[in-house]
């Protein structure tokens, strides 16, 4: 029996992507076919690199092949991933697939922790990944990537000048920390801490890129309009801790997303500082501040709860030492991959079922 192209593609539209409720060949996922004796091979491009689910779709597809073909035939399966945008071409950040607002309400939850180690499990599982400190007068980053002291380089590009950014761990990096003496404080108004966040954006030499997340200050403020009427926002991710006074104001950065004017699609809700868990005793959890507060704001708004992570020593001293705690085998590691699996698989999903992205045009 001889086997075409076409056959393997009528046979593979009958496998669904779990998350985007469409079979692989209506979705363009299938490529590459090819057909030499009893060896059929072909790619799978998933939607992102982070792909949780990247081994039962490759069961799913040699089961159907199996089931209409037989056993006979030898199926090679490579899978491979391809981010997917839905960005507009614009002059400002041309290359950049996806742009990420980390929020939260207040200050204290552990919002850049979260970022730098969100930033570092995407990079890891592959994507090509850059972060902003949008946090002018608190800039964290530079040490939590153990890079502090370091400067950027600057280049001219025609008539403009265009800032280099720092790469470390496999993640390009842009804080005002950068710029400016470590122990000196940065005491700016608003528009211009907005113009330093415009200059991040526009004036620095990205490339191309994955995901671009924005490690925003906390609160609502000039500098999240600012994000919002400067590039078209993929989503945002809320951080928030359990304890009631956290949620409160979680509450009112997830809703200034949600308002018509702005409407950021919202991908999630990430609750840090979850639970305590004490380094000798591993399975053991212990509810300081309250349990499910992240899990119910999330429900309370029907989106993602995205995951939790929990108290742990070395998550504090790996923000210390600039060494973040993704790249620590162990449970926190394993709890910063799994938030950016969950991440990315929900931008995958607001990709593949809501409009193209644009600019935020807020009127005064």
């Amino acid at each position: 029996m001889l086997l075409t192209s076409e056959d393997i593609k009528k046979t593979l539209s009958r496998v669904q992507d779990p998350d985007l409720k469409r079979d692989l060949v209506s979705l363009g996922m299938i490529q590459s076919i090819q057909i030499e004796g009893k060896k059929v091979s072909f790619k799978v491009v998933l939607t992102t690199p982070a792909c949780p689910l990247k081994e039962v779709i490759k069961n799913n597809c040699l089961e159907a092949l199996e089931e209409d073909h037989g056993k006979e035939w030898e199926w090679e399966i490579f899978m491979t991933s391809q981010v997917t945008t839905v960005r507009e071409a614009t002059p400002i950040l041309p290359e950049v697939k996806n742009i990420i607002a980390i929020a939260s309400g207040k200050g204290g939850v552990g919002k850049s922790t979260t970022s730098v180690n969100l930033a570092v499990a995407l990079a890891k599982s592959g994507a090509k990944v850059g972060l902003i400190d949008a946090d002018i007068s608190g800039p964290s980053i530079p040490t939590m990537f153990n890079v502090e002291g370091e400067q950027p380089a600057v280049k001219k590009v025609g008539e403009k000048n265009t800032i280099i950014p720092i790469t470390q761990y496999g993640v390009k990096l842009m804080s005002i920390g950068f710029l400016t003496p470590a122990d000196s404080a940065v005491v700016w108004r608003g528009p211009m801490a907005s113009s330093a966040l415009r200059q991040f954006i526009a004036d620095v030499e990205w490339g191309e890129l994955d995901y671009l997340l924005i490690d925003l200050p906390p609160g609502t403020s000039d500098i999240h309009l600012t994000m919002v009427q400067t590039v078209p926002v993929t989503g945002a991710v809320i951080v928030t801790t359990p304890q009631k006074i956290a949620l409160a104001d979680a509450n009112k950065g997830l809703s200034m997303f949600k308002q018509p004017q702005i409407n950021v699609p919202v991908l999630g809700v990430i609750e840090n500082m979850a639970y305590f868990t004490p380094e000798e005793l591993p399975e053991n959890k212990y509810y300081l501040f309250g349990k499910d507060g992240g899990k119910k704001l999330a429900e309370k708004y029907q989106v993602p709860f995205l995951g939790e992570v929990p108290i742990v020593q070395s998550i504090r001293e790996s923000g210390d030492t600039g060494y973040p705690a993704v790249l620590k085998v162990g449970p926190t590691q394993d709890a910063y991959m799994n938030l950016a699996e969950s991440v990315a698989r929900q931008i995958a999903i607001r990709n593949a079922s809501s409009e193209k992205t644009t600019i935020v045009e807020v009127k005064a």
